[in-house]
This record gives C-alpha cells, structure tokens and sequence, in this order.
C-alpha cells in the first residue's frame, strides 16, 4: 500500500523552514515561520521560563498522567489571563478550560467539537487568515467559507466588506475571528469595531471562535483580550483558542488550551463533557512539562510582573524593525510606501510582493518569505536590515507583479 503513495505537499511555512536550513548562503534570512528572534537572530529562552523550570525541577513530581482535560489550575490561570481574575464570568462558574497540545491542538479539539455536535454549522474565516486554518478544520470535516477583512490597496481592515459578510452569514454557523495581532495582515479591529462585530454576532445568531495565539505581542496582555471581552459582553457562548508558544517563547513544548464560553454553569458542563470525550478519542490526555511552566509563572507575583516585563521589550523590538524597515525602504529611494506596517500589531504583515517576487527574493537573494508575502517582522533584525532592503527594493524594481 505504501509504495503506491505521491509525496504529499511540503506545508507552506514549515516546508520553507526546512528549504532554509538547506540553503548554504551564509547570509540568508528568514522571515517565513513564526518565530521570535532578538537582535542576535536567535530565539530567546525566556529568564521567567528559565527561573520557572528550576522551580519545577527542585519540586520534581512523579510523571503520572493528567486528567482528559488537563490541570485544573492552569485551566484557571488560562481563564484569568483572557478576562481577568474578577471576571463575573469565573465567578459564575461559566467557563471550562481544556489544556491542549499547542494552540494548533486547540484547533483541532474545536474543530471535531464542532463537526461531530453540530454536523450542519459551517465555519467562516477572514479573507486571508493563516494557512494552516484550512488543514485543521478540514481534517475535521467542516465546510469552510470566507469573510471580507483585508483592503490590500490600503493595507488596511475592509471595515465595510467585513460588516457586510459577517450580516451575510446564516444563524448557526461558525465564525473564526483573531483575538489579536492578526495572522498575516497584522491589522486589528479596534475597541469600538469590536463592539458593533460583537452586536453583529449576536443580533444574526453566529458562534464565534476566536484564535488567540499572540496574547501580549500587540499592546499588552490585558489590552490584547479587550476584543474577547468585548465579544463576551454580546454573546453568551464561544470557543477560545490560546496558544502560548510566542508569549513565553515554548514552541517546542506545545503549550495551549481551549477554552469554553457558556451561558451558565450547567451549559458549560455539559459542553464541556463532549469536549473531553473528543479529546479521549485523539490524544487521551495533555502533555504536562510546558504547562506546568506557563501556570508557576502566571501563579507568582513577581514572575508574572517580570514575564510581562520581557513582553514590553519584545513588544519594543518587533516595534522597531518595523519602524527601521519602512525608514531603511525610503532611505534607498524606493516609491513604494511601507509606512503602513508601522501601525500594524504583532509578528506578521502582508509586503504587497507578489508570489513571483517571493520566488525571486528566495532563489536570488536567498530571503525566505510565505508566497503570499507575508513577512515574519521579528525576523528580521538590526544585522540584516541593510541586506534585506537592498534585496526588496531590487525585486520591486526587476521583477513584476504576477
């Protein structure tokens, strides 16, 4: 059976993670895959995660396996981070939380929720959203639309087309929205935007399911889940998505949870149990390590002030390439305006370059971007600012657009 199969597709971003590696260029750069890298190039160990594990490692405990759903208090912690310690919504016992094998995994636990209790919702993405959205909830069986979001002639939301796809929508059907830091445009809505989107869900009937997978990359922890709380304000239920791989740089340990919004306790437990039975028939139970670490830092006061003390200069840093980036752009006499990355939130912006640019920046210059040009703005650093311009503003001016 083997021997008849064609070799899959290689995945669009960590496929092109792999073809960097490969590249013998000693100057090459990547800005592909979602990492974060200080002004070194490298991914740096967080000192609360480093400060954390040695706790963990001195109070070491036996490995015996965790419930379905996970720790009990990282899902608290979890619950905190999103709505705050005095929300009413903990108080009233409306929320349940799953920790999850990455945020990835959360995905995927709510996507086979979805599908198996509710065969007839389809789910609706943002025009663009991130690749891998597609992989998961088609795996798990939905049938996927989409919703206006971005203007790429302005690089900016299509307030109006998303207003209008959103009302579009039947009742019952799913809406996948980024809590933050969008994934690739980098714009968000704001406060008020997210209000009217949250008045919009309600008054159709439409179930969201928010991705946060940035919490704390934007303008801060609290004001990055100012859009859920805003939502939570119109809706009483919805799915959250959280992923901890970025905002406490555990990318290797697969770290986050889905979390369950209710309209009452009851609702929340019932919902809840079909969620670990989904979790039972995938990976029975999740992974501890990563976990252990995210909740010993969110449980202690002083780690938890230092670990959002890393996140303002991580913050300040993708702050300033972005800023270095469009002020280097216009330095070297390139028309083309760049301004607009500056007011964008997160890791990612969509360029403007065309899939045809992309594939002459990687074979000619050897910088690595996703074809659809979305840019990872912390990839790139003080070291490679110079290079990487002179190689855009080559393509911009060589190269037309497809």
């Amino acid at each position: 059976m083997l021997e008849t199969l064609p070799m899959a597709p290689a995945d669009p971003i960590l496929g092109l993670t792999e073809a960097f590696k490969k590249d013998p260029n000693p100057n090459k750069i990547n800005l592909g895959v979602g990492i974060y890298v200080d002004d070194e190039g490298l991914s740096p160990l967080f000192r609360t995660v480093h400060k954390a594990e040695e706790k963990l490692w001195r109070g070491a405990q036996p490995k015996a396996y965790l419930p379905i759903s996970g720790s009990v208090e990282y899902g608290r912690a979890v619950q905190k981070l999103i709505f705050s310690a005095d929300s009413p919504l903990i108080a009233d016992k409306r929320l349940r939380t799953a920790q999850t094998p990455g945020g990835t995994g959360a995905l995927r636990v709510a996507g086979d929720f979805l599908h198996t209790r509710f065969p007839k919702a389809r789910i609706w993405f943002s025009n663009p959203t991130w690749n891998n959205h597609f992989n998961v909830f088609e795996a798990a069986g939905l049938e996927i639309l989409e919703y206006p979001y971005f203007d790429p002639a302005t690089h900016t939301l299509d307030w109006d087309g998303l207003l209008a796809g959103l009302r579009a929508i039947p009742a019952g059907d799913v809406v996948l929205l980024h809590g933050c830091c969008h994934n690739p445009t980098g714009v968000d809505p704001s406060p008020a935007q997210w209000d009217e989107i949250g008045r919009v869900l309600a008054e159709h009937n439409l179930f969201p399911l928010v991705d946060l997978a940035y919490q704390g990359f934007g303008d801060g922890v609290d004001e990055d889940a100012e859009g859920i709380r805003i939502l939570a304000r119109h809706l009483p239920e919805m799915l959250i998505c959280s992923s901890f791989s970025k905002n406490f740089g555990l990318y290797n340990e697969r770290v986050g949870a889905l979390t369950v919004v209710a309209e009452s306790d009851d609702a929340a437990e019932r919902a809840f149990s079909h969620v670990k039975a989904v979790i039972r028939a995938n990976y029975s139970n999740p992974p501890a390590h990563g976990a252990l670490i995210v909740k010993t830092i969110l449980a202690e006061d002083d780690l938890r002030a230092e670990w959002e003390a890393e996140l303002v200069v991580i913050r300040g840093r993708v702050q300033q390439m972005r800023e270095l980036f469009a002020a280097t752009m216009k330095q070297k006499g390139v028309e083309q305006d760049f301004s607009f990355m500056i007011d964008q939130k997160g890791m990612f912006s969509l360029s403007g370059l065309s899939r045809e640019q992309v594939d002459w920046l990687k074979r000619e210059k050897a910088v690595y971007m996703v074809g659809s040009g979305r840019v990872n703005v912390a990839g790139m650093t003080a070291r490679n600012m110079n290079a990487l311009c002179d190689a855009v503003a080559e393509v911009l001016a060589t190269v037309n657009v497809g």
